[in-house]
């Protein structure tokens, strides 16, 4: 696997892992409804911003990034970054990667550390593998979450001074 900038050629396959995660209302605060172009302009970023695509051996696109500034003007130190794993695809590292490289380029790129804004707390899988790479749930908001099959849990605020 390997991890490239993302290019316009790949927003079908993305699309259909966003769509994909985004419908299933677990994870993310995006409305599932969200259409493609909607999608688009939430998910790939502009410089100084950057969205990436994790490939497989076969070049086909199983997980995508995003990041970015966190917050502007006072808040600019600090990064945030968000990541979507093909179905098919996770347990295999692609997240894993996707976080690394993401902390590499904000570490780069001079940031102070980086801040996810809205994890679910039932989402132990990404919560682990946060903690894993030095990330702290630093605050939860109670029931700010709306999970389609547990009802409203908590969304935790993680951070990672570097």
């Amino acid at each position: 696997m390997r991890i490239r900038e993302f290019t316009d050629s790949d927003w079908p396959r993305v699309w259909e892992i966003v769509q994909e995660v985004v419908r299933a209302a677990k994870t993310f605060t995006y409305d599932p409804e969200l259409t493609a172009d909607e999608a688009y302009r939430t998910w790939v970023e502009a410089p100084p911003g950057l969205t990436v695509v994790a490939v497989d051996d076969d070049d086909r696109v199983v997980g995508t990034a995003k990041m970015g500034t966190n917050r502007p003007g006072p808040g600019s130190h600090v990064a945030t970054a968000s990541f979507m794993v093909a179905a098919d695809s996770r347990g295999r590292g692609v997240g894993t990667a996707l976080c690394r490289f993401a902390v590499d380029w904000a570490t780069r790129r001079g940031y102070a550390g980086m801040q996810f804004n809205a994890v679910a707390a039932t989402n132990t899988t990404a919560v682990d593998l946060y903690r894993r790479h030095g990330f702290q749930v630093v605050g939860t908001v109670p029931g700010a979450f709306a999970h389609p099959n547990r009802g409203r849990v908590g969304l935790h605020v993680m951070y990672r001074e570097f």
